[in-house]
């Protein structure tokens, strides 16, 4: 299966200020998490962040803000799962997509859990390896194993914008080679 832009959603899942610090593939996370989303904004893919508890995790961190501009808004959580908060679950059912792109922290718990509940209500999660971190390597192994296990399909940032353009043809083409370089 082709992943197309028009049935395409993300979330980026919980990209704060006090948890990226502690993890283990922290600037590689925050590199292509910015990469992804600059393309995604690019191909138009609508977006929903979340933040765990933000009074004790912080605002989702300034870089990711930025890539964002005037388009950041967040949703609040405090479930690990995505889908399990009521408005967030709303809010991926109002966009009437497919497919729904995740990445973010940690890859064991948080991202794990929520694409575990995307996969269990009919969508079709995919997992962005190299934008998701945990504070552990052996947690972000086994989170992505966990997945695999669980029918969700895992790809890196730089192919799945290539997948979602199509082609060279694409009109964002030549802005999307630039991020990826």
């Amino acid at each position: 299966m082709l992943i197309k832009a028009e049935n395409t959603a993300a979330i980026i899942v919980d990209v704060q200020e006090k948890l990226m610090p502690a993890m283990f593939n922290q600037e590689e996370v925050e590199k292509n998490v910015n990469r992804l989303v600059a393309g995604l904004k690019l191909l138009e893919v609508p977006m929903i962040v979340t933040q765990q508890y933000t009074k004790g995790i912080g605002m989702t961190i300034p870089s990711v803000i930025e890539t964002f501009g005037d388009d950041f808004s967040y949703m609040e959580k405090t479930s690990f799962g995505v889908y399990g908060e009521a408005p967030i679950k709303e809010a991926i059912d109002g966009l009437g997509k497919k497919n729904i792109i995740v990445c973010g922290t940690e890859t064991h718990v948080c991202v794990l859990q929520t694409c575990i509940q995307l996969k269990e209500a009919g969508y079709q999660p995919i997992l962005v390896t190299d934008a998701a971190g945990s504070r552990h390597a052996e947690d972000r192994k086994f989170g992505i194993k966990r997945a695999i296990q669980e029918g969700v399909i895992v790809t890196t940032y730089e192919a799945l914008l290539f997948e979602l353009m199509g082609g060279s043809t694409c009109p964002v083409f030549r802005q999307i080679s630039k991020i990826v370089k």
